[in-house]
């Protein structure tokens, strides 16, 4: 896994969506970082949303974006936990076309090197839906510098060999 210099760097557009019902715009850390690592990749922030743990607000939220052209990817912060109100899952699982299953044990093995067994706790998944990837992160700060840091930055950088998420996206829509 390296960045191969002879393949070119292509921006894509990403949408940031933080699901809390204590966080606001002016204390989402989780949504910050992930904002300002996007944009420091040098891909554009395409969007950026707060919304409560409402499945049927997530997903209306995520349908919007899904079906905007101008976003490619949508990375969201919290609502992955155990609870009764983490439905950030079941909210993927009503867009979802597939799955993608290996970002979550990914995350959850980078994870246990940071704190250990309390990852099984996340739920952190990623799918493809309608052409469009996501990926739901932790709603921490710690969850988040894992799931970019050690995934995401990677897997949306063109040059990724031996192969990246950038390289689907024009046959994301195939049948």
């Amino acid at each position: 896994m390296a960045v191969d210099p002879e393949r070119q760097f292509k921006a894509i557009n990403i949408a940031v969506l933080t699901v809390s019902d204590t966080r606001g715009p002016n204390d989402d850390t989780s949504g910050d970082i992930l904002a300002d690592r996007i944009k420091d990749a040098g891909h554009k922030l395409a969007g950026r949303a707060l919304e409560k743990d409402d499945a049927n607000r997530i997903v209306s939220r995520l349908n919007n974006w899904i079906d905007d052209t101008g976003i490619d990817a949508i990375v969201t912060t919290g609502g992955t936990g155990l609870t009764g109100r983490d439905v950030t899952p079941e909210a993927l699982n009503r867009v979802k076309d597939k799955e993608i299953p290996g970002f979550g044990e990914i995350f959850r093995l980078i994870s246990y090197r940071t704190i250990g067994t309390s990852t099984v706790q996340s739920r952190a998944l990623a799918v493809v839906a309608r052409g469009t990837y996501i990926f739901a992160l932790p709603g921490s700060n710690g969850a988040v510098k894992d799931g970019w840091d050690g995934i995401l930055a990677e897997q949306l950088d063109s040059r990724n060999r031996p192969c990246n998420f950038v390289e689907l996206m024009p046959r994301l829509r195939e049948v």
